[in-house]
């Protein structure tokens, strides 16, 4: 929900700040105060046409900043925006909330922001879109938008399941239609696939290559390659250690020296056998050490035919994974794939047959599911237009009509229905369309094309409450709602307006001159404009007890006691009406 608005040197605005209510919010005051100023201000935030005529006269900037709180429900539809532009980081240092601002400056330059970091308009809108319905204005009112009706019609007849289900085997078909395009290409294109992938597991397999080959190789170029080295060192410490050299002493003579004198010093003190042991133990490791560097010394030799070979290997190794892939898991990892290809290519004949076939029962099948999801729909399609009828007269339109339009658009590869073959995606063959006549006589049109102002405000005010329960939009926003209509019926609207808060948990902002509408308010903000050194500002206060009262009846447009009473009497009508309501929820 909306839960702070801060808006800083917009129209008649030098600086604004309020805090919204969970539940039914209200805004009155006189005409021209800046009511529809601060929705202009939303207006903007949420992605709206930028005006430098609203930047303030004397600023250089306007600027509007707003807070969403988010449901779990409405995170896991924000969360995936958000990550895909990048902003999941800062996501998470907001929590529960979201941050959107706009500013608009006088060069004409706007800049939008998601919790502070920078994005471009297109981002801004899309983050905002789930957040808001304004409604009385039409730029940014989601039902008008026929790509939403068909999801809001289904949530309202209940088939999510048979639709996921659908879905899913819908996803089936496109994957084998994929596949069956692609094996369908040009007979040429797919012969020279074939060769080229022969050539390459031709000459990946020639190559007989091993997993860890490559560094066994440097290290045995580094060995052949300096051998005469090797051969030198090795030759002295066995020298060192053995004495094959006449010209110095062996090690292990000396040792052996050593261990006779030990041998003589243990007869007269056995104390000193420890240490005996201990010699005796590096004579061994010496004769160890002697042997495998013997061993070594017999292996090393110089072969430069054997080094030209392993030189000659490696640069194959090198071209290899210059062309497949950079090391040699991943060339035969490409071998693999190449061969699987090929298969397909070679079997190609076979694998259309056998896709054809396939697809052809999916057609069927899924053309059965979304005839049965069809019929569903329209059931509960003409359950909901006698809903939003209903709730029209309620609102003052009688002879309003309501309608889902359904359309099946032909194509000569659909889904086979009822011996038609008809266009599809995963919701099925079904193109919905709300469509509305507000007056009797007119011909049902587009809900887009329906008169502006509080008649489009009133019908969204039916469809929202028609549609409660299923409707995920969490802040709605209506101006204009009644204008045309009276007390009387500013009674119905002020008490639909707040079970949309009370029964479906949606939270509703209200501009309002109906006393009568404004009664049901959970919280009643006064809108008025102030002048201080010679400039007219708008400011904004909350009302409670008397000063709400006093409000109410300045807004009947009497005086004295009488207005007073009939105030007292409005709200607590409302009251009383609230009250029933919350404990009828209770008892259930």
């Amino acid at each position: 929900m909306l839960t702070e608005l801060y808006i800083r040197n917009f129209a008649i605005i030098d600086e604004l700040r309020l805090h919204f209510h969970s539940g039914f919010n209200v805004l009155t005051g006189e005409t021209g105060a800046g009511k529809s100023i601060i929705l202009d201000a939303v207006m903007l935030m949420l992605g709206g046409r930028a005006d430098t005529t609203l930047v303030r006269s004397g600023a250089g900037e306007a600027y509007v900043e707003a807070t969403f709180t988010l449901s779990d429900a409405l995170k896991q539809i924000v969360a995936p925006i958000l990550e895909a532009e990048g902003l999941d980081a800062e996501a998470e240092e907001h929590g529960d909330a979201v941050l959107l601002s706009r500013e608009l400056r006088l060069n004409g330059r706007n800049i939008c922001r998601v919790n502070g970091r920078t994005v471009n308009l297109s981002v801004l809108r899309d983050v905002a879109e789930p957040l808001i319905d304004i409604h009385g204005q039409g730029e940014h009112l989601s039902l008008l938008q026929p790509r939403s009706h068909l999801p809001l019609l289904d949530s309202y007849a209940g088939v999510q399941a048979e639709r996921s289900t659908l879905a899913q085997e819908i996803s089936a078909l496109l994957e084998i239609r994929t596949e069956l395009a692609d094996l369908r290409q040009n007979e040429r294109m797919l012969a020279q696939r074939a060769d080229m992938l022969r050539y390459q597991i031709e000459e990946i397999e020639a190559a007989k290559l091993k997993e860890g080959e490559e560094e066994e190789l440097r290290a045995e170029r580094t060995r052949l390659a300096n051998s005469e080295q090797l051969m030198k060192a090795a030759s002295e410490a066995v020298n060192l250690l053995t004495g094959m050299d006449d010209e110095s002493q062996a090690v292990a003579d000396m040792l052996g020296q050593a261990e006779r004198s030990l041998i003589q010093l243990t007869r007269y003190d056995e104390t000193k056998g420890p240490l005996l042991e201990r010699l005796q133990g590096l004579i061994y490791q010496l004769t160890e050490v002697s042997s495998e560097l013997q061993s070594y010394l017999d292996e090393v030799e110089y072969n430069p035919s054997r080094l030209d070979f392993v030189e000659e290997r490696l640069e194959l190794l090198n071209l290899l994974k210059r062309k497949y892939g950079e090391d040699i898991g991943k060339i035969l990892a490409l071998r693999d794939r190449a061969k699987l290809e090929l298969t397909r290519i070679d079997n190609s004949e076979e694998r259309i047959a056998e896709l054809v076939k396939t697809e052809e029962t999916y057609l069927r099948r899924c053309g059965e599911m979304a005839l049965a999801l069809s019929k569903k729909r329209q059931a509960a399609a003409a359950r909901l237009a006698t809903a939003v009828v209903t709730q029209l007269a309620d609102l003052q339109m009688d002879g309003a009509q309501f309608e889902v339009h359904f359309e099946r658009v032909p194509q000569f590869d659909g889904l086979y229905v009822e011996g038609e073959r008809l266009s599809f995606d995963k919701t099925g063959f079904d193109h919905a369309e709300f469509l509305i006549s507000t007056n009797p006589g007119e011909p049902l049109k587009p809900m887009a094309k329906v008169a502006s102002g509080g008649e489009t405000a009133r019908l969204m005010l039916a469809l929202k409450t028609a549609l409660a329960q299923v409707d995920q939009t969490p802040t709605l926003i209506f101006d204009e709602i009644d204008q045309g209509i009276g007390g009387r019926v500013g009674d119905v609207v002020g008490r639909k307006l707040w079970g949309l808060t009370a029964v479906a948990h949606h939270q509703v902002i209200v501009v309002t001159h109906l006393p009568q509408l404004a009664g049901y308010g959970d919280i009643h903000f006064h809108v008025s404009k102030a002048q201080a050194d010679g400039r007219t500002t708008t400011r904004i206060k909350t009302l409670e007890g008397d000063g709400r009262v006093q409000e109410l009846a300045a807004m009947l447009g009497t005086q004295g006691e009488h207005a007073v009473g009939g105030a007292e009497s409005i709200l607590a009508l409302a009251n009383g009406t609230k009250t029933a309501v919350i404990a009828r929820q209770t008892s259930h």
